[in-house]
C-alpha cells in the first residue's frame, strides 16, 4: 500500500512503502553488516520510507536542513556543488548500497546537491533515530563509522587524482574504482554502462570534456577498452592497472 508523504526536495516523489533491511539483498553493502536479528528488526522499524527520485531530479540540495541519510536502493546519483562562476562541480557518484547525506552531519545543512542520474529509489533513515540506535547497538555504530571512513578514503583518492595524475591515469583510476564497486554488487568486473556523461566525468576528474573523450579514444586505439557510447568493455585489465602502477612508481 503506497501513499504520498511530504518530501523535503520538491522535485522528488516519496512513498511510505516499508523497507525491510533484513531481507534486502544489499544489506552487506549498507548499514546492517554484522547485526543480529533483533537489531535488524529495530532497524527495519527505523527505515520506514522509500523515496523514488526520477532521473534529473534532486534528492536534496545545498542549503537544505539535514534530517535524514539516504541509502541508495536502486539507481545512480551524482553529488555536486556550484562554483563561483555558476558551473556545477561533480564531487562524487553513488550507486546501490551507498549512503547519501553524510555531507550535512557537521553543519546540519546539506553542502551539495544530490541528483539522480537515472530513475532511482532510496531508503530514508532519520538521523536522530539512527544516532539513538547507534548508542544501543555497537555493531550499527561500528558499521556507520566504517562507512564514514570509506568516504574519507575516497575523498583522499580524488585529491590524489586531481593533484598528481595525467589524464589517462585519472580515467584509468576512475574506471577501475567504478568496476570494483559494481563487481561487489554482482556485476561484471570488465563491462559496464556509464550512467554519467563525459562532461560529468570530466568535472569529477578535473578534466575538460574534450580531454575525456580523447582519452577514451586513445585507450580504445591501444586495445585497452572497447567504447560504444556509454557502453565500456575493458579488454586489457592488466594494461589499465599498469597505468596506475606507472603513476605510483613516479
Amino acid at each position: 500500500m503506497e501513499s504520498d508523504i511530504p518530501s523535503p526536495a520538491p522535485a522528488a516523489s516519496a512513498t511510505t512503502l516499508k523497507v525491510a533491511c533484513s531481507s534486502c539483498n544489499l544489506r552487506e553493502l549498507c548499514l546492517p553488516v554484522g547485526m543480529s536479528r533483533p537489531e535488524l528488526d529495530r532497524l527495519d522499524a527505523l527505515v520506514a520510507a522509500r523515496r523514488t527520485v526520477k532521473r534529473g531530479e534532486r534528492l536534496f540540495q545545498a542549503g537544505e536542513p539535514f534530517q535524514a541519510l539516504y541509502a541508495v536502493r536502486t539507481g545512480f546519483f551524482k553529488t555536486c556543488v556550484s562554483s563561483e562562476d555558476g558551473r556545477d562541480q561533480v564531487t562524487g557518484f553513488q550507486m546501490a548500497g551507498e549512503l547519501l547525506g553524510l555531507d550535512a552531519i557537521s553543519q546540519d545543512r546539506h553542502t551539495c546537491d544530490a541528483v539522480a542520474l537515472e530513475d532511482s529509489q532510496v531508503c530514508q533513515i532519520p538521523y536522530a533515530r539512527l544516532e539513538e540506535l547507534s548508542r544501543e547497538f555497537t555493531e550499527l555504530q561500528h558499521s556507520f563509522h566504517k562507512i564514514m571512513s570509506r568516504e574519507i578514503v575516497r575523498d583522499h583518492g580524488v585529491m590524489l587524482l586531481l593533484g598528481s595524475m595525467r589524464a589517462d591515469e585519472r580515467v584509468a583510476a576512475f574506471l577501475l574504482n567504478l568496476t570494483q564497486r559494481l563487481q561487489a554488487r554482482g556485476f561484471s568486473p570488465t563491462s559496464l554502462v556509464l550512467r554519467m556523461t563525459r562532461e560529468e566525468i570530466g568535472s569529477y576528474l578535473g578534466l575538460k570534456l574534450e580531454t575525456v573523450s580523447r582519452t577514451f579514444s586513445k585507450l580504445q586505439e591501444d586495445g585497452v577498452l572497447e567504447v560504444r557510447q556509454r557502453h565500456i568493455r575493458i579488454l586489457d585489465l592488466a594494461g589499465l592497472r599498469a597505468l596506475l602502477n606507472n603513476s605510483s612508481a613516479c
